[in-house]
């Protein structure tokens, strides 16, 4: 196998990665890519080489005065094959060109926007998890409220006796110090429960904030505030 042929193979596949071809040339570099696992894997490896340098820049377009002076070049330099050649993949060159360009510019930009050393990433110490025990007025405790902060996860359990009413709904809320009360919920039936809460509740729940406990019309508050008495409260600490 030949040089000239092995850098007609590279060159082909090139040109299909970067879907300069068409016609009979796209069908013919499709099949040797289905048929040719070694063929196959030069494309692959040109997409890998040019996909990361795509989006960084926009494609350019050669100056339209460069490609009337290759014209005028070939018209006056007869039919030798190689002008031949040459004017037949003239539209797929041109695309191959542009591509070029545009792959120097990114060169140039990664070179001259690369700081000269990355900087260190600290690694802060995660946030230590929190516990509320709710009770009521008698301090009779009722429901345990554990908060992973890295996981974002409130985990409920019930302790005491939270009878289960179908005219009414036990409604969940934090309370941040000096703070207004966030609903974070109705709770469901049962003796365990897991929330995991969206970034902006999740904010609320520190060290000092109060998780309550109020009984509400079926479906929550209509207020988005509480609006019945209050069954059990009590403040995150660390666990």
């Amino acid at each position: 196998m030949t040089d000239e042929f092995e850098n007609d193979r590279e060159a082909l596949a090139a040109e299909h990665a970067l879907q300069l071809l068409r016609g009979d040339e796209l069908r013919q570099a499709s099949a040797l890519a289905g048929s040719d696992p070694g063929f196959a894997r030069e494309v692959a490896r040109w997409r890998g080489r040019l996909a990361p340098l795509f989006g960084e820049v926009e494609a350019v377009d050669p100056p339209d005065a460069m490609w009337t002076r290759i014209e005028q070049a070939t018209a006056s330099a007869g039919n030798s094959s190689n002008v031949v050649m040459l004017r037949r993949s003239r539209a797929r060159w041109r695309g191959f060109a542009a591509g070029m360009t545009a792959l120097a510019a990114a060169f140039g930009l990664i070179l001259l926007e690369r700081p000269p050393q990355q900087p260190v990433a600290v690694q802060r110490p995660a946030a230590p998890p929190l516990v509320a025990m709710l009770g009521d007025t008698d301090k009779n405790m009722k429901v345990v409220a554990s908060w992973d902060p890295a996981s974002r996860r409130l985990v409920l359990a019930v302790a005491g006796d939270m009878p289960a009413d179908p005219s009414h709904a036990h409604e969940l809320w934090v309370i941040p110090e000096g703070g207004k009360p966030r609903s974070l919920g109705t709770m469901a039936a049962g003796k365990q429960m897991h929330m995991r809460l969206a970034d902006a509740l999740a904010q609320l729940l520190q060290q000092g904030a109060t998780i309550a406990i109020s009984v509400e019309p079926p479906g929550g508050s209509p207020t988005g505030a509480p609006t019945g008495p209050v069954v059990a409260s009590g403040s995150l600490d660390k666990a």
